[in-house]
Formats: structure tokens, sequence, C-alpha cells
């Protein structure tokens, strides 16, 4: 399999999991201030002049298979860690980071999100680390080595 299909593959299912553990912080009320699906159709409304909860939700699986999915193919060699899991959560924080300094303050949430407070940056950067792990598990399970072993 190519390996941009099995990190995009592994992005849709890391993307899957995230969006399972967002939805489930919801319905626990759990930090309802902190809502990325809100923040990426205010985003998509301000920017595009359209916007809604469906194309939010496309914008946040497109981000996570096709852009999360293939950076991660382009970078895995130069990731830190021993492993394929590790790698991903390495990467996983990276794109924490980036989401902390680029679409946090364009959605209003500040640096950091701090403006939604001190959980924000922590809440997301777990969430993350777990999209990482399972972006790395399910890469190398789809690995050729994986499959032949």
């Amino acid at each position: 399999m190519n390996i941009y299909i099995r990190s995009m593959i592994a992005g849709f299912v890391a993307t899957v999991v995230l969006s399972l553990l967002m939805l489930m912080k919801g319905m626990m009320g759990l930090m309802p201030e902190l809502d990325v699906i809100s923040m990426l159709g205010k985003m998509a409304h301000d920017m595009m002049g359209m916007g809604g909860a469906g194309l939010a939700w496309l914008i946040h699986f497109m981000i996570g298979t096709v852009l999360w999915g293939i950076l991660f193919a382009l970078l895995y060699e130069k990731l830190p860690g021993g492993g394929a899991v590790t790698k991903g959560m390495s990467f996983g924080a990276l794109a924490w980071l980036l989401m902390m300094i680029l679409p946090m303050p364009m959605a209003g949430a500040g640096l950091f999100g701090m403006n939604l407070g001190m959980m924000a940056p922590v809440m997301t950067l777990v969430l993350h680390l777990i999209f990482g792990a399972v972006l790395g598990f399910v890469f190398r399970a789809l690995s050729p080595s994986a499959v032949h072993a």
C-alpha cells in the first residue's frame, strides 16, 4: 500500500478517535467553551461566508486525514521516538503546537487558547497526544512489514 494512502487511513482513524473523545467531552459538560467544531464553523463563516456544523466537521476530518496524515508520512523518519506510536505522539505534540499558535488565536481563543482558561492547552495537548498515538499505531499496523510479520 502506498505510504500516503496508509498515512491518510491512519489520519482518518485517529481523527475518528479524536472526534469521539471531543463528543464525549461535550456530553460530560467538560469545558463547553472549548468547542473546536464551533470554532471551525465560525472561522469558515468569517473566511468564506459560509459555515455550519457540517462544514466544520468536514474541515476537521480533512485536516486530520489529509493534512496531518500526509505530513506524518513526510516527517516520519525525522520525528523523535523509537517506534511508530512514540513518533506519532511527537507528531501530535507538533500538531498541537501549530494549532495553539495559528488557528486558536484566529478563532478568538488567544495564543495557546488561554482566553478559554488554563485547562484549554492542557486538554488539547492530551487529545493531540492520543491522536498521535492512534495515528502511529494504525500507520505501523498498515505497514507491509506488519502485515507479513
